[in-house]
């Protein structure tokens, strides 16, 4: 429920369409209970794309198994929506509005406990699209300090701009 108020909030402020937001903030870690090998397995069944990374970190695939799951379960067809669900955990190169709104929303929420969380949410309130890069970095740091290995997807996602031009994500 944090998530999907966060995204509404963000989605007002940015001229993002809120419905849809609270729509994949609502929907956003329906696959995030699986075991890893539920999640292996419901994806290679869907023939989602299992890349290195998420082989070896296969909680990330939570992401884009809960967007089949949104479309399968509860009939969700908008690509935009299905794109922001998949791309909340990893970000990526290619990111519209709503992406970055439900990537930020799920990153930032008040239940949220690290040091930059405020000064991230307060940026994101003024700045989709600083907010996002700033957010990103932040995670980046963060992974690389602790000695963790980085998604080739965040990495990607570190030059990326939201896209304001509107369009349909090709995702999904």
């Amino acid at each position: 429920m944090r998530v999907a108020r966060a995204a509404d909030l963000l989605a007002h402020r940015h001229g993002v369409d809120a419905r849809s937001a609270r729509t994949a903030g609502m929907l956003h870690d329906l696959a995030r209970l699986y075991d890893v090998h539920d999640l292996i397995r419901e994806c290679e069944r869907r023939e989602i794309t299992i890349d290195a990374f998420a082989r070896a970190h296969p909680i990330v695939l939570h992401a884009p198994l809960g967007a089949a799951l949104a479309h399968e379960m509860f009939g969700i067809g908008d690509p935009r929506i299905l794109s922001a669900i998949a791309k909340h955990t990893l970000a990526d190169r290619d990111m519209f509005d709503l992406d970055c709104v439900v990537y930020l929303a799920d990153g930032l929420e008040p239940g949220r406990d690290f040091e930059a969380r405020a000064e991230l949410w307060d940026l994101a309130l003024r700045d989709l699209r600083a907010a996002t890069k700033a957010t990103i970095e932040n995670s980046v740091d963060y992974l690389r300090r602790g000695g963790n290995d980085v998604a080739p997807q965040t990495l990607a996602a570190l030059g990326a701009q939201c896209n304001t031009k509107g369009g349909t994500p090709s995702l999904i």
